[in-house]
């Protein structure tokens, strides 16, 4: 111990300060000062290392304001090797331990906490340990760290054995290491930045993906090219979930994660599966099959879409074709949830008939019931994934003629509930004849009184109901066929008001229909409403062309086929199409559609259910023909471009 003071007090004899103020060689001795500009950072205290224990704590300065010789001085920096051949000062260099601390700054060295608690002292000459003299940021209470540059000046540091970069730059090009200042021990990142814009959030992520009652396929490019063109409209009222949509952020991720793993159905919790019941209770209670809240998830507007096409085949034994025009117009924006066929005089054979219709409405449909009373047939498809909010069908019949073995003239119903609304469906050919008006209310009152329907479904509202009036029994009802009302004018005055009518303006002529003048009177259809007609008269017809009767009876042009509605709430049916089909023309009359959109209510779980039944038979069998018939064009097209034709001029 004698020794070391010794050694110190002969350094300070010979001119080298070891006070606050750091100093290579004073300049009175002869050698180049390196750097004599006092240090920025002050030691806030000294204490020993654990390999000198018996070193007591010295003090900066005495009381008599001289240095003490028990002062430890800080490290120096390295002397720069010169050409007499001086010798580099030894420097013990610190290892570092972190693997995230930066080796080319030294102002950025740093270390984690773990690291810190095993490295907190800078080993200095004469083995004293330093503490570090800077206020750190953000500093742990139960560790101090340190900087490196305890001092301001560089020193070696190594990963391994190499050098920093900073080391190895001539000493010109060092930075003043008392300029250094000391920075936090914790790595301070750079915030992260985008490289480029971020995707613009839509008005409405894709809700479709959750959807499916009415999802569109994604083969219908026609569809989404239409959705891109009407962002921001609701392209359709069963595109989206918006009870499951309401509780969730508006970016792909969101809908992403509440997806099933296996498909796009919306999720189902284990705990819903638990408390499902099916009991008769509240329209609005929770957990109910037909109530409010399993209705708007499928139809958020609560509007349903319903097809309806009244034809009269004359009995043809031979079938259009091709179906798509009467079934799937190309004017139409999208399918619809029903499609509902009443034909009169139909072909002999029924079920090749309702083959053919499952064959054109194609997978996406199933035939839920049919109905006939001799040649008048009632067809009732439904989107698949529909039937199970349906109640089970009942079907009544009613004939007209005197004789009820002849099934020519009557009429044929269909009822069945959806949700909370029920549904009739009644397709009826009358009497025939341009003066038989009274046999043909006649038809009428004997249909609506004798027409047993509904039989086992409960009545939604028996307070409006009349038991000599079928049609006051149920919510929604379509009434639909060969009427046979006529023009009240001769040929050539009808044809005279038509080539003046080429507008769609079809008012002059309805002044002469029957049916428009027996309603307005009061005498038939009480309660029944028609959408506005825009369509030239579709009987009678020679067949195969779009002239109008050429035989020697020379029939008046007229419009006996009709689509009439009728609902318990105003404005529950709103119409979306009412036209011909001129492009069927196997028969003297032309097919008439209507198109509407139909308010739903939930309803009670009080209601026998179809149990998703529907004519499996027939379905396959469409299936089938269709496979068939696409098969048979491929080949065809095949066939057309490897075959070539040789022409000699």
């Amino acid at each position: 111990f004698m020794a070391k003071q010794t050694c110190l007090k002969r350094m300070t004899e010979n001119g080298e300060d070891i006070g606050l103020h750091q100093h290579y060689k004073t300049p009175d001795k002869g050698d180049s000062v390196t750097d004599s500009r006092p240090l920025k950072t002050s030691l806030v205290d000294v204490k020993p290392s654990k390999e000198h224990n018996d070193v007591p704590a010295l003090t900066a300065r005495n009381t008599e304001g001289e240095i003490s010789p028990y002062q430890p001085r800080p490290p120096s920096l390295p002397r720069q090797s010169s050409k007499s051949g001086s010798v580099v000062e030894p420097v013990r260099n610190r290892r570092l331990r972190n693997s995230q601390e930066s080796l080319s700054d030294p102002t950025e060295t740093g270390s984690s906490t773990d690291s810190l608690k095993g490295d907190q002292t800078l080993p200095g000459l004469g083995g004293f340990a330093v503490n570090s003299t800077a206020p750190i940021r953000h500093q742990d209470s139960s560790v101090r760290s340190y900087s490196a540059v305890t001092t301001g000046s560089p020193v070696f540091r190594e990963r391994g054995s190499s050098l920093s970069e900073y080391e190895r730059r001539p000493h010109s090009q060092q930075s003043d290491p008392t300029d250094q200042r000391v920075r936090s021990a914790k790595v301070r990142l750079s915030p992260v930045h985008p490289m480029g814009p971020l995707p613009a959030l839509e008005k409405s992520f894709v809700s479709a993906t959750l959807r499916a009652a009415n999802r569109i396929d994604r083969d219908c490019l026609d569809y989404a090219t239409l959705a891109k063109e009407n962002l921001g409209e609701r392209l359709h009222r069963n595109l989206s979930d918006s009870r499951l949509l309401e509780n969730m952020g508006s970016d792909s991720a969101s809908v992403n994660s509440m997806r099933s793993n296996y498909s796009v159905l919306s999720p189902i919790r284990p705990q819903d599966v638990r408390n499902r019941y099916f009991l008769e209770g509240s329209v609005l209670g929770s957990g109910a099959l037909l109530g409010a809240e399993e209705l708007d998830r499928y139809f958020p507007d609560r509007r349903v879409g319903i097809y309806i096409i009244t034809w009269n085949m004359q009995g043809e034994r031979g079938l259009p074709a091709n179906l798509d025009d009467l079934l799937l117009p190309t004017d139409s924006e999208f399918a619809q949830d029903f499609y509902i066929i009443g034909v009169q005089e139909g072909c002999p054979d029924r079920r090749e008939w309702e083959t053919r219709l499952q064959e054109t409405l194609g997978p996406y449909y199933v035939m839920l019931y049919a109905a006939s009373h001799g040649v008048l047939y009632l067809t009732v498809f439904v989107r698949r994934d529909l039937i199970w909010f349906c109640s089970e069908v009942e079907h009544a019949t009613v004939t007209t003629r005197i004789i009820s073995q002849i099934k020519t003239k009557g009429a044929v119903g269909i009822a069945f509930t959806f949700f909370g609304t029920s549904f009739l469906f009644i397709t009826s050919h009358f009497t025939s004849g341009d003066a038989k008006v009274y046999e043909r209310i006649l038809d009428y009152n004997k249909i609506v009184e004798a027409l047993a329907l509904p039989k086992g479904l409960p009545d939604t509202n028996p307070y409006r109901s009349t038991p000599s009036d079928v049609t006051t029994r149920f919510d929604q009802v379509f009434w639909f066929g060969d009427f046979n009302f006529r023009l009240n004018k001769d040929r050539t005055g009808v044809e005279t008001l038509m080539n003046i009518a080429g507008d769609g303006n079809m008012g002059p002529l309805l002044e002469h229909d029957q049916l428009c003048r027996e309603m307005k009177d009061g005498s038939i259809f009480k309660g029944f409403l028609e959408a506005p007609i825009h369509f030239l008269p579709t009987y009678k017809f020679d067949i195969g062309c779009d002239i109008y009767d050429t035989t020697s009876k020379q029939r008046t042009p007229s419009y006996t086929d009709r689509i009439l509605f009728r609902n318990r709430q105003t404005d529950d049916i709103k119409v979306v199409k009412y036209t011909s089909c001129s492009s069927i023309k196997t028969s003297d009359h032309r097919p008439v559609i209507g198109v509407f959109q139909v308010k739903l209510r939930p309803g009670r779980d009080n209601i026998p259910l179809g149990a998703g039944q529907f004519d499996r038979g027939l379905y396959l069998e469409g299936i089938r023909r269709r496979i068939t018939r696409e098969l048979k064009r491929r080949e065809a097209m095949k066939s057309q471009s490897s075959s070539t034709i040789c022409t000699i001029s």
